[in-house]
Formats: C-alpha cells, structure tokens, sequence
C-alpha cells in the first residue's frame, strides 16, 4: 500500500489481493473481495460492488468492485464471463462515483 501514492502507485496490490480471492471457493462472493481489499488496507467507505446475483436469482455473469482513490478508480472484475481477473484505474465518473448502474450496499 502506497498511501500517499496514486491510484496506479496502488494498482499492483489492488490486482495481488483480487487475483488471491479469485482462486479461493470464494470467488463469486462479492464480499470476499471487499474483506480482502480492507484487510490490505483499502478503505471500505471508498468502494463500490456490484450484486452477486442476478435480478432473476441466477448467480452473476461478473462482479465489479472499486475503490475510489481520489479522483481515479482501482476497479476488478471477476466471473465466468470475464475470464481472468481484470483490474484497471479509470477517473472517477461526474457524478463521484466508480460503477455505473445498480450497486449493493457495502453494509458488514
């Protein structure tokens, strides 16, 4: 953890801490990524993730997680549809938020 450091400074643990749950029975659980990510010292009220399943009860195609590192975003994503893990820093979007559509509350 690069505290004082940029998003892209941080890039390489965000994607460490992603790539180890993505290997665990966790790796569809959403808050498997979220207690990682605060367990290597990502701030919790700084992230965002998408629903574990879908609007029909089927279990997600991918799950996004960010956290907002000032003005970027360290986002993942991980499911069957994506393959390997992906991590990658974009800005943070106008309305100061990193995902776009439905997230779930971060509320553990």
């Amino acid at each position: 953890m690069v505290p004082e450091g940029t998003a892209e400074e941080n890039l390489p643990l965000f994607t460490s801490v992603m790539t180890a749950v993505s290997v665990t029975p966790e790796s569809t659980t959403g808050r498997a990524y979220i207690d990682a990510l605060v367990a290597a010292g990502f701030d919790k009220t700084a992230m965002q993730l998408t629903p574990d399943q879908s609007t029909v009860g089927n279990p997600a195609e991918s799950i996004q997680f960010s956290v907002r590192w000032n003005d970027e975003c360290l986002i993942g994503q991980v499911g069957p549809s994506t393959g390997a893990p992906v991590a990658v820093v974009v800005p943070v979007l106008a309305e100061g938020t990193c995902l776009v559509g439905q997230t779930r509350p971060i509320d553990w």
